[in-house]
């Protein structure tokens, strides 16, 4: 009888105690915000005509690059990371690193409204998933064990973003965003470092 006593009394307060954070749970302390509609809409057709199957897959299907392959996985030239989708800017050079995962890592976007945020439970794992914020196009995923000052790793695919030398010429997609899409913020960001 004490025995049942004593198992009714602790069964709750074990179920009220802090419970060890699953190991699949990698979710960073980010809040999903994700609106679910965006400035640059297309069918699955134009985004198909546009984007390369590579891209396609990651950018529209939320695939993802084999490690250590992509384009900018060990990329140092100094410049401005785009959306392959849209031409948004993203990410400054100055803020990648080697994290070694064998995806190209940054620590934060260009602007604070660059990209958008969504819980991702695929695969048997919840990860803070990563989107541009023009088209909601899938770029990577958000990682906290990222450097200072920010503690975050953005775990990118190469084929997501396009790349532009300081002072070199901006692709197409790129120059169209910049002129017709973007905010004043990234205007500012981008000024003076794309021709």
């Amino acid at each position: 009888m004490k025995a049942t006593v004593l198992i009714a009394i602790i069964l709750p307060l074990l179920a009220m105690a802090p419970q060890e954070k699953n190991q699949r749970d990698m979710r960073v302390d980010i809040n999903s915000n994700d609106p679910g509609t965006y400035r640059i809409q297309k069918n699955q057709d134009q985004w198909k005509e546009q984007l390369n199957p590579l891209q396609f897959n990651i950018l529209r299907q939320a695939g993802t690059e084999r490690p250590f392959i992509g384009e900018y996985h060990d990329h140092n030239e100094a410049g401005i990371y785009f959306s392959a989708a849209t031409g948004q800017p993203l990410f400054y050079s100055d803020t990648k690193f080697d994290s070694g995962c064998g995806w190209p890592s940054f620590f934060e976007p260009i602007t604070p409204d660059a990209v958008y945020y969504r819980t991702d439970k695929s695969f048997g794992m919840i990860r803070t998933e990563v989107i541009d914020s023009s088209s909601g196009s899938h770029l990577g995923h958000v990682f906290d064990d990222g450097p200072p000052p920010t503690g975050l790793r953005y775990c990118m695919n190469s084929a997501a973003m396009i790349f532009v030398p300081l002072g070199g010429k901006a692709p197409d997609i790129v120059r169209q965003y910049m002129e017709k899409l973007a905010t004043e913020e990234e205007k500012q960001a981008v000024k003076e470092k794309i021709i």
